[in-house]
């Protein structure tokens, strides 16, 4: 058994589901040093991208990265989004998608015991996904 992800899979997914129902496909990220985005489109570390075919060229899809070439403002840019900063993926006409956690987990060696959880660990609270306008 491999250690991939599903992450990327799942953004797959959701992305196919509001092609084939013809939704807009919305993908919130959290903006870091390895994210390449317009940064006079970011708000409070987030920004809110549209990945319709009207709206990117050439996506990319990845299990390591979401790349694209769309347009901001009338000006072309590069996107170039870690997988690891995508917050969710959602459906811009009914908030139907997925919402991710903050750290997915690391995978548990085989033998390993990752039902014990220490008491320092702080607790998780549901993440919450917002439009930014």
């Amino acid at each position: 058994m491999s250690g991939l992800s599903t992450k990327p899979y799942l953004i797959r997914a959701i992305y196919d589901w509001c092609a084939d129902c013809g939704l807009t496909p919305y993908l919130a990220v959290r903006v870091d040093e390895n994210t390449r985005v317009p940064m006079a489109f970011v708000k409070e570390g987030e920004i809110v991208l549209n990945l319709s075919a009207d709206a990117v060229r050439n996506l990319q899809l990845g299990n390591e990265e979401i790349s694209c070439d769309g347009r901001f403002g009338g000006v072309p840019h590069g996107v170039v989004v870690p997988v690891s900063a995508v917050i969710g993926i959602f459906a811009k006409e009914n908030g139907q998608g997925l919402a991710f956690q903050g750290h997915e987990p690391e995978p548990v060696p085989p033998g390993g015991n990752g039902g014990d959880k220490s008491p320092d660990e702080p607790v998780r609270t549901k993440p919450q996904l917002r439009i930014v306008k």
